[in-house]
């Protein structure tokens, strides 16, 4: 895939995405993570652990989805959408993190979440998701002949101290040709 087809992602105000026309698609997606003083493969110390799904093309991405703004707030969709992927947990304007849009073919904003929960509020939310109305179906049709395992995973967030976050995982929220930013460094400072 060339970089030329990856449409620039331009950060913008959750004031300025609420002013956008109806021609715009809204995606909301949560990152939940807990701190982690525990070791990968016993040896390896982790400092948080992020919920992710795999999605349909075989990436790991944040629960959530498009919201429809002409009938819901976005936190109210976001929550509606987690409510049936996930079913336990209700986000609220306080845990806004960012909103970036992209002009190319699909004039789609990305919000973005975040809420620091307990390991053991984390592990809730993992168990609740399988309980839920539409597990599973989240993440959409399999790919190809043979389909990648979907579903909830929780991955270890091990960054080196000052690394920033940007060695955590590589995330595509809304599909290879649009990144998110990973959480900006100030907001993991604070827990780490």
């Amino acid at each position: 895939m060339s970089t030329a087809a990856v449409p620039e992602l331009k950060q913008i105000s959750r004031v300025e995405a609420m002013r956008l026309g109806p021609g715009w698609s809204h995606s909301c997606h949560a990152m939940l993570y807990a701190a982690n003083p525990g070791q990968l493969f016993g040896r390896i110390p982790m400092r948080f652990s992020v919920l992710m799904q795999m999605r349909f093309d075989g990436l790991l991405g944040f629960p959530g989805g498009f919201v429809d703004r002409r009938f819901w707030s976005l936190e109210d969709g976001l929550n509606r959408v987690l409510g049936l992927g996930l079913g336990c947990l209700r986000l609220t304007e306080a845990d806004y993190l960012s909103s970036h849009l992209t002009e190319g073919p699909h004039r789609v904003v990305a919000h973005l979440y975040a809420r620091q929960l307990t390991l053991e509020q984390l592990h809730a939310v993992e168990i609740s998701a399988v309980h839920s109305r539409d597990h599973g179906l989240e993440v959409g049709p399999p790919p190809g002949p043979r389909p990648p395992p979907r579903g909830l995973a929780l991955a270890p967030w091990k960054a080196p101290m000052g690394a920033g976050p940007r060695a955590g995982p590589a995330v595509h929220p809304e599909g290879p040709s649009r990144r998110l930013p990973q959480l900006p460094e100030q907001r993991l400072r604070e827990h780490g």
